[in-house]
């Protein structure tokens, strides 16, 4: 395995010429016709540079915005890491890899952080980076007044503040061993800064991308910026992002070529586009959740125990089979997925219906009658998973019925809004991201304002625990703590699916930490002609 990788970081080394490839693949064995090979067939698959990509991306409205505290979906997420950076991003090892910070460090007891800046780097208008654009960007998601959606990710922070021209500190209230990995959240764009305030709006960034023109929910063009600091990535001349809500019209863009990529091609018709000569489908494991939130301050879903009998009546099994067409694995109604580092598969919702009965018995509610607000923008079949839901819900009595809303505004006028509604959770690169974001008392998108004390308890305290058996501990007991008394039923977690046409060159690796690449795919993937 080590000599793999070995071989692998001088195949990917660009300073490598073939005669270091082949002197260190002989010296581990390999004839030098088969290291010859290796070394003809990694080249072929280098990134060509140049071209117009054209992508069709779902999860788009008429009310996006530039200000990166109001992102929530893929389009914005895209577009925004084309043409601005963070900090730090999630390579396609999955790792946390240095962007405009270039290195950083912490005291023993992962309480400060400093960020060294990279030297040399400018906005697209000429200004060069300071520490007063990273901290004004930092502090739009923290403090009182904040409506930024990270600002349960960034709650930890105490205090940011320059030392020197080129370090940024960064203290926290409580240690957190993974802070890196906070400031790869899709939310900390750096952007520039006026008199101590960071320029939300502003269509300049450092990015390796040119924003050009922008038509929110409707369309975006971005062409290469000759300036970038970043000139291992960013491979094709310009791209051009189209919104495209329906999953047929996005599928049918790709037959016809007007696209050459896709996001969330729907899961029902996969097997037929799969078959089409020049698609190529992607799928990668992932940490995302499918979600149906209750809020639990609207009756009936102030039951803890009707919320049990409406978990134990969903069909996981068949949601994987007829929703997902086995395009992930069953879930548990907690959001840590199978590739996070403490997931515990132990924790299982059965169906079983005799129990749902049992529960919705207990909660006195044998006919209750509730609504289920739903659109296929929340993700790809969650109208058919509503209708699943419908069907057995109904074999203990509880009488849902299905409404159908419209695809544009539904992340603002029904999710975290409506009683009871289908969602989901894009892929995060650790724990504390998606639960602090989403299932603590305090978080700005806990969507079911659930309030359990002790999963409060545990994820803070986790942040600073450095061993690993104490930390995985303390996140089984979050499992099995939002499992049992959450109010969001996970019935399963799935794989990040895209389609492109086959002239997309994409690398060996494709990163998580969010669909399409961990959102880095316009300057990640390129054409081949």
């Amino acid at each position: 395995m080590e000599d793999k990788r070995f071989l692998q970081r001088i195949l990917t080394d660009k300073r490598a010429s073939r005669r270091d490839f082949l002197v260190g693949a002989t010296a581990l064995g390999l004839s030098v016709t088969a290291a010859s090979a290796m070394w003809t067939e990694a080249k072929a698959q280098e990134p060509k540079r140049g071209g117009h990509m054209r992508a069709g991306l779902n999860d788009a409205n008429t009310i996006d915005s530039l200000d990166p505290a109001t992102f929530n979906a893929t389009y914005m997420i895209s577009v925004s890491r084309a043409f601005r950076d963070s900090l730090v991003e999630v390579g396609q090892d999955n790792t946390a890899q240095p962007t405009l910070a270039e290195s950083w460090e912490s005291t023993p007891d992962a309480l400060i952080w400093r960020f060294k800046l990279r030297p040399g780097v400018e906005f697209s208008n000429g200004k060069s980076l300071t520490t007063e654009d990273v901290i004004a960007s930092i502090n739009v998601h923290r403090g009182p007044d904040t409506k930024s959606g990270a600002a349960g990710v960034f709650s930890g922070i105490e205090d940011v503040s320059a030392d020197g021209k080129d370090v940024v500190v960064v203290t926290l209230k409580e240690a957190n061993a993974d802070f890196p990995f906070l400031m790869t959240d899709y939310h900390m764009n750096i952007v520039p800064s006026k008199d101590g305030k960071a320029e939300v709006l502003s269509d300049i960034g450092t990015g390796t991308y040119l924003l050009k023109e922008f038509e929110p929910g409707v369309r975006t063009l971005l062409e290469r910026n000759p300036n970038a600091w970043q000139s291992d990535f960013g491979f094709v001349d310009s791209c051009e992002l189209t919104a495209i809500l329906d999953d047929a019209a996005r599928e049918s863009a790709l037959l016809t070529q007007d696209v050459q990529v896709i996001n969330r091609p729907g899961l029902k018709t996969i097997s037929r586009l799969a078959r089409v000569p020049h698609v190529n489908i992607i799928d990668v494991e992932s940490n995302l959740a499918f979600t149906h939130p209750m809020r639990v301050n609207i009756p009936p879903f102030d039951s803890l125990a009707f919320r049990k009998a409406l978990k134990h009546a969903v069909p996981r099994q068949e949601f994987v089979d007829k929703i997902l067409f086995g395009y992930g694995v069953i879930g548990n109604d907690q959001p840590l997925g199978p590739v996070f580092t403490n997931y515990e598969p132990s924790i299982t919702v059965d169906y079983d219906l005799d129990k749902a009965k049992f529960f919705l018995k207990e909660a006195g509610m044998e006919n209750a009658k509730i609504e289920m607000h739903t659109a296929d923008t929340a993700y790809g079949g969650a109208v058919d998973a509503a209708v699943l839901f419908q069907e057995n819900f109904a074999k203990i009595g509880v009488d849902l019925t299905v409404t159908r809303e419209p695809k544009d505004g539904y992340w603002t006028d029904i999710w975290n809004k409506k009683p009871f509604c289908s969602c989901y959770w894009g892929a995060r690169p650790v724990e504390d991201m998606i639960l602090s974001i989403c299932y603590l008392s305090d978080a700005p998108w806990n969507d079911t304002l659930i309030n359990i004390p002790r999963v409060d308890e545990l994820v803070k305290a986790a942040r600073g625990e450095l061993d690993p058996a104490t930390r995985k501990g303390m996140y089984t007991e979050v499992q099995q703590l939002l499992s049992e008394d959450g109010a969001t039923i996970i019935p399963a977690f799935g794989k990040d699916v895209a389609a492109t046409t086959k002239d997309v060159g994409i690398g060996p690796n494709i990163g998580g930490g969010w669909e399409m690449d961990g959102g880095h795919f316009i300057k990640r993937w390129w054409l081949e002609s």
